[in-house]
């Protein structure tokens, strides 16, 4: 058996009353406990801090922070919560950390699961699950593997360091930012299907309704730096999803505004070409699934024999999903 990796967690929250206590149940809960749970309470205001605490007692493995409240609230600010929870553990002995967030919940194995996952390979730089709300999931079949939601991510120590951390992005797509930075610094990145996190708050709902929040997301693939095909292409695919039709079409919007107005993109121009690089190899390889002539060669009646790709190897070979989140 592969030795486990220790882990650190922390968990950046800004009024989470109504959801950190599923959070704290599911972690009590862990058959592989971290070394260490940092909660910072980012100035909250509601009754997030007594909860924490009553759940607490008697965890000396997890620990409250409590940060001053800010005027502004934006994206950055949980980067600026997570540093002040890393501070907490960067002199301990650990091999991963990870970020979580605090409306999640899971089973009792989700990070045992993961963590193996990551004690198994040292290249696997960012690991992570599915998340769920209410009836809605991605299906992994037709989404990037590589791509890993935020709301829970594992990094490998070297990986966490060699990227600088998490990008304080005023604008979002911090966990995204992170996965990209990883990739081009040479490290794997994958969500793990086996397990699924309970995500209970919407996303992008926290700040804005659901239709304005599809407008944002394209404002924000703006600024990671997506190529235009590629985003002609993903506002097509957002169509399939609620609010049908309209999402996609919002989703299109918002990433056009952006480009109108020659909206900064925040993100080192190493990180955007790599990211459209990515992109449009995905692409090619979408459009370069053209069927293929069939070649015949006598062969018994009672058999048939399927060719992909090379007349060498009388099997079909999976080829590797080209999907457009």
């Amino acid at each position: 058996m592969t030795k486990l990796l220790n882990y650190v967690l922390i968990t950046p929250a800004r009024n989470e009353a109504e959801y950190i206590g599923l959070t704290i149940q599911s972690m009590v809960a862990q058959t592989y406990r971290p070394l260490k749970w940092v909660i910072v309470s980012d100035g909250s205001t509601d009754q997030t801090d007594e909860i924490v605490r009553k759940a607490i007692a008697g965890c000396s493995w997890i620990e409250l922070v409590q940060t001053p409240a800010r005027k502004e609230r934006h994206f950055a600010g949980k980067v600026g919560a997570f540093n002040a929870g890393y501070d907490r553990v960067r002199d301990l002995e650990f091999d991963v950390i990870g970020n979580l967030d605090a409306d999640v919940s899971f089973g009792p194995d989700h990070f045992e699961l993961l963590i193996r996952k990551m004690s198994e390979n040292p290249r696997l730089g960012v690991a992570g699950a599915p998340f769920r709300e209410g009836t809605f999931q991605y299906d992994y079949r037709f989404t990037n593997i590589e791509n890993v939601w935020g709301g829970c991510q594992l990094f490998q120590r070297a990986c966490f360091e060699s990227i600088g951390g998490y990008m304080p992005l005023k604008g979002g797509c911090i966990d995204h930012v992170a996965v990209l930075s990883a990739r081009l610094h040479g490290w794997q990145t994958q969500t793990f299907t086996e397990s699924v996190c309970q995500h209970h708050r919407l996303m992008g709902t926290a700040l804005q309704g659901s239709l304005r929040a599809k407008f944002r997301v394209g404002a924000k693939d703006y600024s990671v730096g997506n190529h235009p095909l590629w985003q002609v292409f993903r506002s097509f695919y957002q169509m399939k999803n609620p609010p049908y039709l309209v999402g996609g079409v919002a989703t299109g919007m918002g990433y056009c505004w952006s480009f109108v107005r020659r909206a900064e993109i925040p993100i080192p121009q190493e990180l955007v070409a790599f990211v459209r690089r990515e992109q449009m190899h995905r692409l090619k390889r979408l459009f370069a699934r053209k069927p293929k002539a069939s070649v015949i060669h006598a062969a018994p009646a009672s058999k048939t024999v399927s060719f992909s790709g090379s007349l060498a190897s009388p099997r079909v070979e999976k080829e590797k999903q080209v999907v457009i989140r």
